[in-house]
């Protein structure tokens, strides 16, 4: 039987697994690598939810809008509905009331 070297198999080895160990700048991209993926999901997401948060701020400004014309609206119906001259003129044909005389009046002092 011919001698072959002083070769090894892997499994005669007791470090097998480490038997052939990454250098350093293997490791050191690898380590960049995957900082730049995980930056760049991170980049991803943020754009998502920044977009996501401006159409929601959209809409609730389209909201806003809306609701401060109502406001408006309401605001000049009030002032119509509580106009004295309106109230005076229903006072007088809905309840009979009228503006008293001068003599009717009476003063009252504390």
């Amino acid at each position: 039987m011919a001698v072959q070297g002083r070769r090894r198999s892997l499994l005669e080895t007791g470090d097998w697994p480490f038997a052939r160990r990454p250098g350093f700048r293997a490791t050191l991209l690898g380590i960049v690598t995957i900082a730049v993926l995980v930056t760049a999901l991170a980049i991803i997401s943020t754009s998502h939810l920044t977009r996501v948060q401006y159409a929601r701020l959209q809409k609730l400004e389209n909201q806003r809008d809306s609701l401060q014309t109502e406001w408006g609206r309401l605001l000049l119906e009030e002032s119509t509905w509580s106009s004295p001259a309106r109230i005076e003129s229903l006072a007088s044909k809905r309840l009979n009331m009228r503006v008293p005389s001068v003599d009717e009046v009476k003063v009252i002092h504390p």
